[in-house]
């Protein structure tokens, strides 16, 4: 592990204090390089929010996987509040040979929370079990993956809202999720009209589609997160931003994450919402991974 690491996740797993033992235990989970430098940053970006709740004052504790991928040791997951999935999604998702497990924890009422590519299921047993989870899916050949500047100006009466102010951020923002009929337990917290220029390329598994051109065309407003309450009183939140590391200097962009975070956790969402340091230039760089030759790309060629 590199060096840098090791520190903030020794003080992660060694160095909670007594008085933090009753603190809801939120557990990050950190997918294995993707993409260039700068984006899919899974453990940095797991690493800023942990950080976050860890100096919030609040009553919760992050605590980070020590590794890529999910947990070799699974009793990491044993007391968690909720459990933050940041991965490649789709065939490469982490919990994909865990389904089994990792579906008795969401019926014991365990919280969820999917980062961007993370809310990409594979259609059939996958992609039920997120509906379950989280109440919907980023699904092949029905959603699209466009880069684009959404505007958020309009929030639900809901906790992960509190604080948030308007906002827009240039991001990989997926859109036209596979829900649950009818959205019953569905909340939508970002939403916006994409431009038409999103769906600019010719029809294809992220691209587009001829249902997804009909929703836009009709000025159907597309949902890019969302709180999920489900009947056992479990709650799952889906983001389908955060492609772009940078994205988490954006006050209000990292302040949706932590209240849902915290919402999932069942801990009280401060009426301000959650409070974060600013994450300069030089601490939006610390701890991504050394993702060798990669090179940066701009475009969907591949999963995003």
């Amino acid at each position: 592990m590199n060096q840098t690491i090791l520190p903030f996740v020794l003080a992660c797993l060694f160095a909670i204090p007594a008085s933090a033992q009753n603190k809801a235990k939120v557990v990050f989970i950190s997918g294995s390089p993707s993409h260039g430098p700068m984006m899919h940053e899974h453990r940095a970006g797991n690493m800023i929010l942990a950080d976050a709740l860890n100096r919030s004052g609040l009553n919760v504790e992050g605590v980070l996987v020590p590794h890529y991928g999910y947990p070799k040791d699974t009793s990491i997951l044993e007391n968690a509040a909720t459990i933050v999935i940041f991965c490649t999604g789709h065939g490469g998702h982490v919990v994909n040979p865990h389904l089994d497990e990792f579906d008795a924890l969401m019926k014991k009422g365990v919280g969820v929370v999917m980062i961007h590519w993370a809310t990409e299921a594979e259609k059939g047993e996958p992609g039920e079990k997120f509906l379950e989870w989280m109440g919907g899916f980023c699904d092949l050949d029905w959603s699209v993956n466009p880069h684009w500047a959404p505007n958020f100006d309009e929030f639900p009466d809901h906790p992960i809202a509190n604080g948030v102010e308007p906002f827009s951020v240039n991001d990989e923002w997926y859109y036209h999720m596979r829900f649950v009929e009818g959205m019953k337990g569905v909340t939508p917290i970002l939403s916006d009209l994409p431009p038409a220029r999103t769906l600019s390329r010719p029809d294809g598994a992220r691209s587009g589609n001829p249902t997804v051109r009909k929703a836009v065309a009709a000025g159907e407003k597309q949902h890019v997160a969302w709180a999920y309450q489900r009947d056992n009183g479990g709650r799952g939140f889906g983001f389908t931003g955060a492609h772009n590391h940078v994205s988490w200097q954006d006050q209000n962009f990292r302040k949706v994450m932590l209240n849902a975070i915290l919402w999932t956790a069942k801990v009280e969402v401060p009426e301000d919402g959650c409070p974060s340091p600013s994450v300069s230039d030089t601490k939006i760089k610390e701890n991504v991974d050394d993702k060798g030759g990669r090179k940066k790309k701009n475009g969907n060629k591949k999963a995003d």
